[in-house]
């Protein structure tokens, strides 16, 4: 019993919020790219926010109910449907067992995340669920899902029975809530050229004026060899005022690195725990599911704001997730 995998699609994996206190071993924090979309999905379900859930990357797999399941699939505007009738995005989702869900191209945006309401049964590695693919550690085996593969449910909470009502209601083998997330809330993906926010990085002055004006008017292409660990951009090459060497320093999700070609490189969710090439800037947290959600070949423009603006933006979308998580726990009668 559980979820059985028809197809893998392009790239699936379990992840969570991070595999966080062990940077100093040399162990990347990994996790979700987009938190925005993996929390959301977790609390349609009633699940906790680090609760795992399944990463689809462009093209998302297809997979068989071999139980009733509560689910929320959240994230860039990918094709769904179950057993032949499309099903909608940001909203619960009950499907009923023996149903078929395939997923499949996506419109806009880059990822998707599936949550199930108790989540998967699957061990913690160093207190998380999230695949670290290079070291083969967290998820499904340390990989990503394959045909064939069998993910175990645990039972859903107390507050997610409400929603598993009666399954006689509709012939459909699905029942889609009323209720879901706002277009407002959910259409941070959209538009281009995408801008992303940053505050400028430590090193930012040892660039040249030239450089600096550049990094924060230009247009950067995501390149195709970009990935979980960072993302390569094409576009105007950046210099610095001296090439000096530069001790390694910690670098973080969304730091963006200067290498001595030029060419910029944003630091994304499996990145590694130190960094010795010099930081132009910093994208701010409530755009780095923006950047997530770019595509190779889509195009971005750095913005610079002040680190206390970065402080009220992340503070006002900590409180709109509270909101919306409030209003979701009332619907299941929590």
């Amino acid at each position: 019993m559980g979820i059985r995998v028809i197809r893998s699609g392009l790239l699936t994996t379990i992840q969570d919020l991070g595999r966080f206190g062990f940077q100093k071993d040399g162990v990347i924090v990994s996790g979700a790219m987009d938190q925005f979309a993996h929390r959301i999905a977790n609390i349609l379900v009633g699940n906790e926010e680090s609760e795992g859930t399944l990463e689809m990357t462009l093209i998302g797999p297809t997979l068989v109910f071999e139980e009733d399941a509560l689910i929320a699939i959240c994230g860039g505007e990918f094709e769904a449907s179950i057993d032949g009738h499309e099903v909608p995005l940001w909203r619960p989702i009950l499907v009923k067992q023996g149903s078929v869900l395939t997923i499949g191209h996506c419109r806009a945006g880059c990822r998707a995340y599936l949550a199930v309401a108790g989540g998967f049964q699957l061990p913690k590695v160093m207190n998380s669920q999230s695949t670290y693919l290079l070291a083969r550690i967290g998820g499904f085996q340390g990989r990503a899902l394959e045909k064939g593969d069998v993910l175990l449910l645990r039972e859903p909470g107390r507050n997610q029975d409400s929603l598993l009502f009666d399954k006689r209601r509709t012939a459909l083998p699905f029942i889609v809530m009323s209720w879901g997330i706002s277009f407002e809330l959910r259409s941070y993906f959209y538009g281009a050229p995408k801008t992303i926010r940053v505050i400028r990085g430590a090193q930012f002055a040892d660039f040249t004026r030239q450089s600096q004006e550049q990094f924060l008017t230009q247009l950067y292409k995501v390149t195709p060899q970009s990935n979980r660990m960072g993302y390569r951009l094409d576009g105007p090459s950046l210099e610095r005022k001296q090439s000096t060497e530069m001790v390694s320093e910690a670098v973080t999700f969304g730091t963006v690195q200067v290498p001595a070609e030029g060419k910029p490189i944003v630091l994304m969710a499996d990145r590694q725990t130190t960094g010795g090439y010099p930081k132009i800037a910093q994208v701010i947290a409530v755009d780095l599911p923006v950047l997530a959600q770019t595509k190779p070949g889509e195009l971005i423009v750095f913005h610079d704001i002040s680190f206390e603006e970065a402080q009220r933006l992340y503070l006002q979308r900590e409180f709109e997730l509270k909101q919306c998580k409030k209003a979701i726990i009332s619907k299941m009668g929590g």
